[in-house]
């Protein structure tokens, strides 16, 4: 299956905060750029950009631990007790729990360049009919979407709950029993309400 990546450079916009007091950056046109001076990147500016990009995976679907680690360093990056900038500026490495390499890379890469580059994941509209039906699962994005089809063969939401019930996808690398439980009584959810009967629960 040919499957598209999206890679997304976000640029930063000086805040009021942030912006040299007596140049203030003006709107240019390409090329005709005069040298400006530099803009500190604040740990807010830092945070804000990173709780952004968690949110975009988040809406996309994206990887929960990725979402997740993202938001845990816009947190631990407004926590610190001096400017990341700093920090970086100095050759260290910046003092967040659980902060891996390819975070800090985009951090460093954002005080240092003002951009912050990543990959966002899957573009929907690449996928087939099949693999998009299966999304509407919760807990179900594109790239579990797209093992349980190639792996499992699972292309409609019966074949996703009888993969479930007969404990297949605890089978995947990446899967237990927890998860398959989860997406069992995610698509069973969706099956009833697609067919109109009353959920558990439901008056």
């Amino acid at each position: 299956m040919s499957i598209m990546q999206l890679t997304q450079t976000i640029h930063i916009v000086p805040s009021a905060h942030s912006r040299p007091a007596r140049r203030p950056l003006q709107p240019v046109l390409p090329g005709l750029e005069t040298e400006q001076p530099a803009i500190q990147v604040s740990n807010r500016d830092i945070a804000e950009v990173l709780a952004n990009i968690a949110h975009l995976l988040e809406s996309q679907h994206g990887n929960p631990y990725r979402v997740q680690a993202y938001r845990n360093a816009a947190r631990g990056v407004l926590e610190l007790a001096e400017p990341a900038a700093d920090i970086l500026a100095r050759g260290e490495e910046l003092p967040v729990p659980g902060l891996g390499y390819r975070l800090h890379a985009r951090i460093k890469e954002f005080v240092n360049g003002g951009t912050i580059t990543f990959h966002d994941g899957i573009c929907l509209e690449t996928l087939p009919p099949d693999i998009r039906r299966l999304m509407q699962v919760e807990h179900v994005g594109p790239i579990t979407a797209i093992r349980l089809h190639e792996e499992l063969g699972v292309d409609t939401l019966d074949k996703m709950r009888w993969a479930a019930q007969n404990q297949r996808i605890r089978k995947l690398p990446g899967f237990g029993p927890r998860s398959e439980a989860r997406i069992r009584e995610a698509v069973d959810h969706l099956l009833q309400a697609m067919q109109g009967e009353p959920l558990h629960g439901a008056a």
